[in-house]
């Protein structure tokens, strides 16, 4: 089983695209909707409840792990590679290679929970790769709470994103990372605001690419996954009828959370 964790249920962005790209594999998912969001804990906290996740994953047939959750992946990746020697992927790395692929001008935004901004993890990655490079980074956590409400379409959430992006766009940006799963969800109506010149990257997209090619150019860790997509279980570690409907409405097909206890 390929296992993926969020502190929420925006993770199931990567689920969706792992559905599109991945048809035929199993999959485990944890969503940590109690100690929901990340964004705003302190590092220790997030290395925690990220060790926690992954190990909950492995106990259910993980094989692999993904860190969906970009606050985890900046804050808690390299305790994680520490703790567990399963395979790993995380969302950062993907969209910065992403990034860099496509942008012209080498002025790349990025947009995140305060706790992935304040981490600085994209725009360091970004200079180590390329330091001719020039990042502009802007926090937005009203985004995942919009997104989780399902407010993705309403009036407020349109302003609010036109609040988020007008800086960005003073700074002339040609690339914009999307640095939160929960982001995806929203991703039409950021290219609104940013404006059609601007590409938008998907972490999304990005992780799910490099977890491709990792199962490619590692045949035993592939025949290891399961190969029967019906057999993917999906788990919150609290459980309300809202999320039911909100995630199954994402995914455009209805699934069953069960109740996720560490």
């Amino acid at each position: 089983m390929i296992g993926i964790f969020d502190s929420g249920i925006g993770g199931l962005t990567v689920v969706r695209e792992l559905m599109r790209q991945m048809p035929e594999y199993g999959i485990i998912y944890f969503g940590d909707t109690a100690r929901y969001p990340y964004g705003n804990k302190s590092k220790q906290t997030i290395e925690r409840y990220a060790l926690e996740d992954a190990r909950f994953l492995i106990s259910k047939g993980a094989k692999i792990i993904v860190v969906a959750c970009n606050t985890a992946s900046a804050m808690a990746i390299d305790k994680l590679r520490q703790e567990i020697s399963l395979p790993l992927f995380e969302v950062v790395a993907p969209a910065v290679e992403k990034a860099l692929q496509v942008t012209k001008n080498k002025r790349i935004g990025v947009i995140g929970t305060r706790g992935t901004i304040k981490s600085e993890i994209y725009k360091n990655k970004i200079l180590e790769m390329d330091a001719r490079a020039q990042v502009f980074s802007k926090a937005c956590p009203l985004f995942a709470p919009l997104v989780e409400e399902g407010w993705i379409e309403r009036a407020e959430t349109k302003r609010i994103i036109k609040t988020y992006v007008a800086p960005l766009k003073t700074k002339n940006i040609d690339t914009l990372i999307l640095g939160c799963t929960h982001y995806p969800l929203l991703k039409s109506q950021i290219q609104k605001k940013a404006g059609k010149r601007v590409v938008l990257v998907d972490s999304a997209q990005e992780v799910v690419a490099g977890i491709k090619k990792f199962l490619n150019d590692n045949p035993g860790v592939d025949k290891s996954l399961t190969r029967d997509a019906e057999k993917s279980q999906f788990y919150l570690s609290d459980l309300s009828d809202h999320t039911q409907s909100i995630a199954s409405n994402w995914l455009g097909k209805r699934i069953i959370f069960k109740q996720g206890n560490f």
